[in-house]
């Protein structure tokens, strides 16, 4: 029998309270996702369609409009494998980021000429098309594209299409909050997998904070359900969703905040003033400059 010092036992405990998160599996959750995204706009009025959303240059229709371009395009380059107008001169995230900025002004553009009711119709057909394209990959296959936010060059498919739940998520909320209905999406089910996908940015955001060995930050996000995921230091930041040791800071955000911090949806001197940080400010703080969508 091998004998352990004291230290090397504790750290071995330590280790074993350690907990990763696991893989996100939403495939089931999306064409339920896109039923609610029906139903909200078939309620809709004449005037809803045309509301001010909290992404500056788009009201409720853009929106809409938007994610009818997420589901085309995505069948188009994926399932079709035909990618139309290539970038060129891409250089840096910077670069893409402006690449797909000018061709989601230009989709915008193009369907203003489009009534709701084909909106709603093309949604409806595309979606379906879309959902039944990503529930036949294989999870753990290489996906086509990588999750640049959180830091990959490479993703797996159960990565990319977590990113794609997001993407749907965060842009229906931003039609419910401009229309006054945004709590069904906070409910456990639809927000904790938009919370545990977001988040799998935290130790790309952090790679060039300081940190020392051992320490531990603790993001916790409150509301119906209390949910925290932890990065710990060890040569670097790592995610984990349990560790059996007391953070240095603890950042909670309630969950009416947590989204628009992600997605530049609120400033972030507001953000910080409306959540609370115990311990390292320094530490807690970063997490008010994440942004997992492509922005």
């Amino acid at each position: 029998m091998v004998k352990r010092g004291g230290a090397e036992v504790m750290q071995l405990r330590i280790k074993i309270n350690m907990k990763k998160p696991e893989q996100i599996d939403v495939v089931a959750l999306m064409p339920e996702l896109d039923n609610l995204l029906f139903k909200l706009l078939e309620d809709l009025s004449v005037a809803d369609w045309d509301k001010q959303t909290i992404a500056p240059n788009w009201k409720v229709k853009d929106v809409a409009v938007h994610l009818l371009d997420g589901n085309l395009r995505a069948l188009s380059m994926l399932r079709d494998e035909y990618y139309g107008e290539k970038p060129d001169n891409i250089n840096s995230y910077e670069d893409l980021i402006d690449f797909l900025n000018r061709l989601n002004a230009d989709w915008v553009k193009a369907t203003k000429r489009l009534s709701p009711k084909v909106i709603i119709d093309l949604l409806k057909s595309s979606g379906k098309e879309y959902c039944d394209f990503l529930a036949s990959l294989n999870l753990n296959d290489k996906a086509q594209f990588s999750v640049a936010w959180a830091g990959e060059n490479e993703s797996k498919n159960w990565f990319h299409i977590a990113r794609e739940y997001t993407e749907k998520w965060h842009h229906q909320q931003q039609i419910r909050l401009a229309i006054g209905d945004e709590q069904e999406l906070l409910e456990e089910k639809w927000y904790l997998p938009y919370l545990d996908t977001s988040v799998r940015a935290l130790p790309h955001h952090y790679r060039n904070v300081e940190g020392k060995d051992k320490d531990l930050v603790k993001f916790t996000f409150l509301g119906k359900t209390v949910k925290s995921w932890l990065l710990y230091y060890d040569n670097g930041w790592e995610l984990f969703s349990s560790i059996n040791q007391v953070p240095i800071s603890e950042v909670k955000i309630q969950d009416n905040y947590a989204w628009k911090i992600f997605t530049k949806g609120i400033k972030r001197e507001e953000a910080i003033k409306n959540s609370e940080i115990i311990g390292d400010q320094k530490l807690g703080e970063k997490i008010f400059d994440l942004i997992a969508v492509m922005a």
